[in-house]
């Protein structure tokens, strides 16, 4: 059972609103909510070029609509007590915490940052949503959560308790400290697994963006565990479909025999259904980086490409599981590797007509 939310005329508040997904699903309640309250709010942090997170929000400003208020704050959810202005002076209806460091690899070498973000970030949302009562927290989980699990298509039915990097450690603990908020405090809760996310404006540590910007330099890109990982790779715009399909279904609160709430808690996995091989996805994105100009006709790839064993962290296969998504919200991701990378291709040339990418 999923209680209905309609979105018009609410206070929405989305974290992590410069990055990615999050500046993507702002643009996106611009267009379907009617008298909607948007906060965002991003540290704007240098993990990745910032001019790219600049000119998202740019984007969220020339796509303002008048009848729809939005407010944007540079800010951090590990500082609690910008969380708590926020939610005083706003009152949030629905919640979409994006905000979170990224990354399998730089969790490596960098767990503070994660720890700080994904973890007392967290806590910092749990917390103010039960102090100030929200109708629904929606919230980014990974599909990195699977870890080395073996048994394909990954299903949240799944136990998800070997994670291989500390990047899917806070997400799995993300997922439980949602469970323990909704089931002592009542608080509606989604869970959201993604798979790689891919698209125009995109983030540049994700292989697609790599790979673009070290051909075009000239380098030499590596193509982990031999070219024989398999990856669920999902347009940003079917992302964002599901996370507004989802912010609309809160799951219904209901009270257990022991006198305390029935956790009110979901997970979802948001994810193509169809993994693609490594090497026909780089197949593909030189096609469209060649169609797009972004680089020459007679461009010599093979010259550029070397197979290489796995990283650390690193899993040979993502793979998702969407039969709950399509039951509950009568959706699946459907956009093509092809027509996701070619809108990606596109992007890129407009984008660095006139400058080089810093990475």
């Amino acid at each position: 059972m999923k209680q209905t939310i309609d979105l018009n005329n609410k206070t929405i508040f989305v974290t992590g609103a410069a990055g990615f997904i999050g500046s993507n699903l702002v643009k996106r309640l611009f267009k379907e909510t009617k008298g909607a309250s948007i906060v965002g709010i991003d540290n704007m942090n240098d993990y990745y070029d910032v001019s790219l997170k600049e000119f998202r929000l740019q984007e969220l400003d020339k796509a303002q609509p008048e009848d729809t208020s939005y407010i944007f704050i540079r800010g951090d959810i590990a500082d609690k007590a910008t969380i708590d202005s926020v939610f005083k002076q706003y009152h949030p209806h629905v919640v979409v915490n994006l905000a979170a460091q990224a990354g399998v690899r730089y969790s490596i070498t960098n767990p503070d940052a994660y720890i700080q973000s994904n973890l007392i970030g967290f806590y910092n949302i749990l917390e103010a949503c039960r102090n100030y009562p929200v109708e629904h927290l929606v919230y980014a989980s990974s599909s990195s959560v699977y870890g080395s699990n073996k048994k394909v298509p990954y299903s949240t039915e799944d136990k998800v308790d070997n994670p291989v990097s500390l990047y899917a450690a806070t997400k799995k603990s993300n997922e439980l400290m949602a469970h323990a908020y909704s089931k002592l405090y009542n608080i509606p809760s989604t869970g959201l697994r993604f798979f790689t996310v891919y698209g125009p404006a995109g983030r540049p540590d994700m292989a697609y963006f790599m790979f673009t910007n070290k051909l075009l330099r000239g380098d030499t890109i590596q193509i982990f565990n031999y070219g024989n990982c398999m990856r669920d790779f999902t347009y940003v715009d079917d992302i964002v479909e599901g996370v507004v399909r989802i912010m609309q279904g809160a799951p219904t609160k209901q009270m257990g025999e022991d006198g305390l709430p029935l956790p009110p808690y979901s997970i979802y996995n948001i994810g193509n259904n169809n993994p693609e091989n490594l090497l026909n996805f780089v197949d593909i994105l030189q096609q469209e980086l060649t169609r797009a100009k972004v680089l020459p006709e007679d461009y010599d790839f093979d010259a550029h490409k070397q197979l290489v064993p796995m990283q650390p962290g690193d899993v040979p296969t993502t793979y998702a599981d969407t039969s709950a998504l399509e039951q509950d919200f009568g959706f699946k991701p459907s956009t093509s590797l092809r027509d996701g990378l070619r809108a990606f291709a596109e992007w890129y040339a407009t984008f660095y007509s006139n400058t080089s990418p810093n990475q």
